[in-house]
């Protein structure tokens, strides 16, 4: 029997063989939260540089909503400070040390943010 092509079998948790022709595995987490507004957010911005290699990266966690709306401020924060980055995960990762500038951005767009560690 072919494999489907959205069927990812390493996403599988515990299931290792099913005897039954009819069997479709039922992934966990499949549904996505709606986002919040804007003033209902509570972002973290700190600075991060753990399995890195040592460069620093900015990093937003906090959000909740669906990827496309993550990719979306992603996608703001890293043309607004002129640099690289990538958002996956709930987490926006801003490539360098741009806490300040991304503080003052998520400010002007409503969001509510914190300031975590020095």
């Amino acid at each position: 029997m072919a494999r489907k092509k959205k069927d990812n079998w390493k996403n599988r948790e515990g299931v290792v063989y099913s005897t039954s022709d009819n069997y479709d595995y039922d992934y966990e987490g499949g549904e996505e939260q709606d986002t919040l507004p804007a003033g209902d957010q509570h972002l973290k911005v700190q600075l991060d540089k753990k399995a890195r290699g040592g460069k620093q990266v900015t990093l937003i966690t906090g959000f909740v909503g669906t990827e496309d709306d993550l990719k979306d401020l992603g996608k703001l924060l890293k043309s607004k400070c002129g640099v690289g980055g990538s958002a996956k995960d709930g987490e926006v990762i801003i490539q360098g040390d741009v806490r300040d500038k991304v503080q003052q951005i998520l400010d002007k767009e409503g969001y509510n943010v914190k300031r975590v560690g020095g």
